[in-house]
């Protein structure tokens, strides 16, 4: 199983996995599927459907239009660091800093067992594809 993913870059692992449709939605509406299929490596922090689901509608529905594709690229990207970061390498990030790719940073904590990004709680870990990894969050970060 593990193999199979490998094979796979994080945009076809993302639409084969399920849980992540409104993302694919929004990086499709945002014109980022080429870039997340290029070569990376990529980390990103994959919101869930749920995840999606705890930001008012209105708001979503507001992101998905072409006049506000700016924003939504400004989110999505910050979902993104622009290479391989595994779940060890996060946890000896506890306390700092990383830049993502929209240039913003944001904090990683450890806490109780668990990694968080902006006190957004890394649920799975380590998803591998051949240009980077998916770690997915239970909300969306919001630069």
């Amino acid at each position: 199983m593990g193999d199979e993913k490998a094979s796979k870059d994080i945009v076809d692992i993302a639409i084969s996995d399920g849980r992540f449709k409104t993302l694919v939605t929004a990086l499709k509406s945002a014109e980022l599927v080429d870039a997340l299929k290029g070569e990376g490596p990529f980390t990103v922090f994959a919101p869930t459907d749920d995840a999606f689901a705890k930001l008012p509608k209105e708001k979503l529905d507001e992101l998905l239009k072409p006049e506000n594709k700016k924003a939504l690229v400004d989110i999505l990207k910050y979902h993104v660091v622009p290479s391989k970061v595994s779940s060890k390498d996060v946890i000896k990030l506890d306390g700092k800093e990383i830049t993502m790719a929209n240039g913003k940073k944001a904090k990683i904590k450890v806490k109780d067992g668990s990694v968080y990004i902006n006190d957004v709680k890394v649920t799975t870990t380590d998803i591998m594809g051949k240009n980077g990894v998916i770690h997915v969050i239970d909300a969306v970060l919001i630069p």
